[in-house]
């Protein structure tokens, strides 16, 4: 990926910020959607929400797999249904539970590894569709589509053609830090916990006891918050467990189906130096780690800029694949 920062927007964390709260993500009407519920096999649910453009039966569906506390409002999702549009593509966002605007009911929430819920979304479009599937998965998103991709292996190409992730946390442990000290701290962490901890405390409403509420109100970064919500209600023992069993770069030579890794050098809270080489990857992993960019941003000038070239390069090496 050749991308090129505007020059009004140097360095990571303005590119993250204003791609997300100013920059143009559509070329026309902002993209619609229709809304499907889709019960699980755990008797909860999944809200699916479905582009509203027209497509052909037969023409490639684009899944948008969403990053942390997003949805299909996120500035990314956006961008990536009006370029699906554009192409004559489907799309549809499936949200992580929780994350639709509705609390779900069971006394589990997402999270970053969660590969079983990923197969299961991803079967059941690939079971309804004629023509081919491909999905990219954004920041948290994109490391679960890649744990997924990892752990079936060979299996992968009979559910979708491609994959790709974008500005994903493959280390979790080595993001997780980043993120709780200095600026992250007092800006991405809070911006993530004055979301995560209300739904946390109608989730604790809803099953008394699942968790401690003091522990949570005093959960300062995310660390904390996984150490008493995110592991404990997945199945992991604690914080470090779950980071070191959910990152999806030390299974990533297990990938088979064509995939993408898209990283931007200068992303706040996910440091090069932890981002996956090419030792590290299948020879069905192409690395995109272009110099700029930020996290999920991208932007592109001329002002007031857009975040279209990030979805135009990542839908680009989809349509190769196909």
């Amino acid at each position: 990926m050749i991308y090129q920062a505007p020059w009004w927007l140097p360095g990571g964390n303005l590119q993250t910020i204003y791609a997300a709260l100013r920059s143009q993500r559509y070329l026309a009407e902002a993209p619609s959607f229709r809304r499907e519920r889709w019960s699980t096999p755990d008797n909860d649910f999944v809200d699916v929400d479905f582009a509203q453009h027209s497509s052909s039966a037969a023409a490639p569906l684009l899944i948008v797999f969403h990053g942390l506390e997003g949805s299909s409002a996120s500035h990314y999702a956006e961008a990536f249904a009006d370029v699906a549009r554009v192409r004559g593509w489907a799309c549809a966002v499936p949200h992580f539970r929780g994350c639709s605007g509705e609390l779900n009911r069971a006394p589990r929430a997402y999270h970053s590894g969660d590969f079983e819920e990923i197969d299961w979304i991803l079967r059941r479009f690939k079971a309804a569709r004629a023509g081919p599937v491909v999905a990219v998965g954004i920041s948290l998103g994109g490391n679960a589509l890649m744990r997924w991709a990892s752990e079936l292996g060979s299996a992968a190409g009979s559910v979708v053609n491609a994959v790709a992730s974008v500005c994903s946390p493959l280390d979790l442990a080595a993001s997780g830090q980043a993120i709780g000290q200095g600026f992250n701290r007092l800006v991405y962490t809070r911006m993530f916990l004055n979301s995560m901890v209300p739904k946390a405390l109608k989730k604790l409403e809803q099953h008394p006891g699942l968790f401690s509420a003091e522990a949570l109100l005093a959960a300062r970064d995310l660390y904390a918050f996984d150490n008493v919500v995110t592991a404990p209600l997945h199945g992991f023992k604690n914080t470090e467990d779950y980071w070191q069993r959910a990152s999806a770069k030390p299974h990533m030579r297990r990938i088979t189906v064509a995939a993408l890794a898209v990283n931007a050098l200068n992303d706040p809270f996910v440091p090069a130096a932890s981002l996956p080489q090419a030792a590290d990857v299948s020879a069905s992993v192409t690395l995109w780690q272009p110099r700029e960019g930020g996290h999920v941003g991208f932007p592109s000038a001329p002002f007031p800029g857009h975040v279209r070239a990030m979805p135009e390069a990542v839908c680009g090496f989809f349509a190769a694949q196909l």
